[in-house]
């Protein structure tokens, strides 16, 4: 006999779309949003020459710089108003996180539920305010030292565009998290793969321009393609990879009713912290070096060498993105899951892990496992994320069929489409139910 569950998964296809109302505003909610997102990323700042600047652009783009770009979904190519994109948020984030690991005051507002959250989210707005004045500011003062980019140098052009950079990442941090509560998805994550994908087509074409030019070679551009291919693949594997720990309840007597022992899993992710560590790890990469890079051809000796380590390729630029990537996979994965806790749960709860005592032993075993499998998952992330960024070093091709790209672009459309699958289920489950209770109310 099919169960209600297994019976909703079957009949579980995207026609009861239509019948879900409140998925349909969501969705279109979310579409409104980022198009005014890449609205933003169209306008101009006032005061700069775009024809200059794309040249100078154009010299720069082989480093960090066109990274950044990538991120800012051409922003930094037209230098628009939304230039510096989210990742000001996306720092501020990470700097708030790291401090509550030092910190007992910010531990224990984390600690206080809703409440607590809220405050610590306010710290990170303030301090996203903060940087992104410091960056914008760099900003400024670079394009004003970049030839005859500005029309206009002076003290009024670097007040406006201090203000209008930082007040169009403040809109897009407001926007994104407008997206989460009243969209479908994270709201920061799909404006990051926003800007990605609507700049895939032009990359695309960039690149087999190159090839009709002769710059690179028809099995070159194969190569990049199957490589991309494979890249997804291996992403979509790896991000529905699991580790399940047996769990295990005792019989139980309701009454005069004896229920045998029933048994679960517990599953772990190969890859707990998602896209979080490649977007981190290139959001500090880029934070130092963005005066390095508006700087090139002037300042201290130190900039330039800076600037040309962190080029893509470099062995500090490749080191440099190593690290930080294991560190924010074990780090991000300590912060969203906690052992200690499921192992209370679990305790709470009669369940058990079979040949480990409950409590402490289980929390041990549990972050045993969970560290092991770990490992694996910062490999993946390292592999994804770093050998399609070594080859395509040496071939010039767009940045947008990196696997850093290609990784965002995977796991936040999974991971889209698993909320998309929930809101429909959830509305069916919802149909059945009224159903069943029209159908009582009958008899």
């Amino acid at each position: 006999m099919v169960s209600a569950a297994e019976q909703l998964a079957a009949n579980l296809n995207f026609s009861a779309l239509g019948k879900a109302e409140e998925l349909k505003k969501r969705i279109w909610f979310t579409l409104g949003a980022l198009l005014v997102y890449r609205l933003g990323t169209y306008i101009p700042l006032p005061g700069i020459d775009p024809a200059i600047w794309e040249q100078v652009f154009k010299a720069q783009a082989g480093g960090i710089l066109g990274m950044f770009n990538m991120f800012a979904g051409g922003g930094i190519n037209r230098m628009a108003i939304f230039a510096l994109n989210i990742m000001p948020y996306i720092s501020a984030s990470i700097i708030i996180q790291l401090l509550t690991t030092v910190s007992p005051k910010l531990e224990a507002l984390k600690k206080e539920g809703e409440a607590g959250r809220k405050t610590l989210n306010q710290y990170t707005r303030y301090l996203t305010v903060i940087l992104a004045v410091f960056q914008s500011y760099g900003i400024a003062i670079g394009l004003q030292g970049a030839g005859n980019v500005v029309s206009e140098p002076g003290m009024f052009f670097l007040i406006s565009t201090t203000v209008t950079l930082t007040g169009g990442t403040m809109f897009l941090m407001w926007l994104g998290e407008q997206i989460t509560s009243r969209g479908v998805g994270n709201g920061i994550s799909l404006i990051i793969f926003a800007g990605i994908v609507a700049e895939l087509p032009s990359a695309l074409a960039s690149m087999l321009e190159l090839g009709r030019q002769g710059a690179l070679s028809t099995a070159l551009i194969l190569i990049v393609i199957i490589m991309s291919v494979v890249v997804i693949a291996f992403i979509v594997f790896m991000e529905r990879a699991q580790r399940r720990l047996l769990i295990q309840y005792p019989k139980r007597q309701v009454g005069n009713k004896m229920f045998e022992g029933q048994s679960s899993h517990l599953p772990l992710k190969l890859n707990t912290s998602g896209v979080i560590p490649p977007i981190f790890a290139s959001s500090l990469l880029l934070l130092p070096t963005t005066v390095a890079n508006f700087n090139a051809g002037s300042g201290p000796e130190w900039f330039q060498w800076l600037n040309t380590q962190l080029s893509h390729g470099r062995p500090l630029f490749l080191v440099s993105y190593l690290g930080l990537i294991v560190f924010f996979a074990f780090f991000y994965t300590a912060i969203v899951f906690n052992p200690t806790e499921t192992a209370d749960n679990l305790k709470k709860h009669g369940g058990f892990i079979p040949g480990i005592r409950p409590g402490e032993r289980t929390a041990e075993y549990i972050d045993y496992v969970l560290s092991r499998v770990t490992v694996l998952g910062a490999a993946y992330l390292a592999i994804v994320c770093l050998i399609p960024e070594i080859l395509i070093s040496y071939a010039a091709v767009p940045f947008y069929f990196g696997g850093t790209s290609l990784l965002i672009i995977v796991v936040v459309t999974m991971d889209f489409m698993a909320q998309v699958q929930a809101y429909i289920m959830s509305h069916q489950y919802e149909s059945l139910l009224k159903k069943a209770n029209f159908k009582g109310g009958m008899f």
